[in-house]
């Protein structure tokens, strides 16, 4: 047995936090300074890290309330940020569900049926998905533009068009379950098969109760790449009233004005979302991340 010397160990103790403390200050000083800037009075980026004069002006004005200076100056909100808020959670909810659905039937399908073609297809998803979305901005612009002419719902500056499109995300999540249900002992099928369960039940009442926190995982990274999108949303919306806090928040930052002091305020509202979704399926991310990372 390897007995350390105390003080060895109490040093070492100390380099490590002393690290991980100075670590977390380089992780934090943007965040906070972000935070600085939003209660800052004016707008302005260069400033003392803590306010001199604390001003919860941009947060009035980010709730979309009229803010009254001590001069007696009304200053109203200059975009409606909550309502870019309320776009942002409805595309990323609707998507991430999709995605979700999409990705758990299509996974099980291909983890437990066999067909002609299914290696193939299976080829073409994951090729599929080594090229960004990005790539297909210009093809995707005038796809919509010319399904527009048809219905004004898939057209340009629709969420349905923005949602649609989202949906493609799906290939690489199709790989992430169904290397969870290729983990899952085929044993289980045969025993639910012998009980007289369909393969709809089967899936349903014994497969979907174990996915659970690979499809949290699958969930929590789709409403994250969805609410964070800025190059696909800033080709296809166009009225103020249905842009995404992500391409609303560019509005802040023209060659005519630039309001930083609104810019932070509504960027560190925009980690609001992310940062519930994480707190509601917080108790399945380990879990799922541990279980999926090296099967397939």
């Amino acid at each position: 047995m390897i007995v350390e010397d105390k003080r060895n160990l109490t040093l070492k103790k100390v380099a490590a936090h002393g690290f991980l403390i100075v670590f977390l200050i380089i992780i934090m000083f943007p965040f906070l300074m972000v935070v600085s800037i939003s209660f800052r009075q004016g707008n302005f980026t260069i400033g003392s890290l803590i306010p001199e004069h604390p001003t919860l002006e941009h947060w009035y004005l980010a709730f979309g309330l009229d803010f009254t200076r001590p001069d007696g100056t009304v200053i109203s909100p200059p975009y409606p940020v909550m309502l870019w808020m309320f776009n942002s959670i409805k595309i990323a909810l609707i998507s991430s569900l999709g995605c979700l659905v999409i990705a758990t039937i299509s996974a099980y399908a291909l983890s437990r049926i066999r067909f002609r073609g299914r290696a193939a297809f299976l080829d073409s998803l994951f090729v599929i998905q080594m090229f960004p979305t990005t790539l297909a901005l210009i093809a995707l612009y005038a796809v919509f533009d010319a399904m527009g002419d048809i219905s004004p719902i898939i057209g340009i500056d629709s969420h349905v068009s923005l949602i649609v499109i989202y949906l493609s995300w799906v290939t690489l999540h199709i790989w992430t379950l169904k290397g969870y249900f290729d983990s899952i002992d085929p044993a289980m099928d045969k025993a639910a098969a012998i009980d007289g369960a369909t393969p709809w039940q089967t899936f349903r009442h014994v497969f979907l109760p174990l996915a659970v926190p690979m499809m949290s995982v699958v969930f929590v990274l789709v409403f994250i790449s969805v609410i964070n999108d800025y190059p696909i949303a800033s080709i296809l919306l166009r009225n103020e009233n249905n842009l995404t806090l992500a391409t609303g928040s560019r509005l802040y930052l023209n060659e005519f004005r630039y309001l930083w002091g609104d810019f932070a305020a509504a960027a560190i509202l925009s980690g609001v979302p992310i940062t519930v979704v994480f707190l509601i399926a917080q108790r399945y991310l380990v879990a799922g991340l541990s279980e999926g990372s090296v099967k397939g």
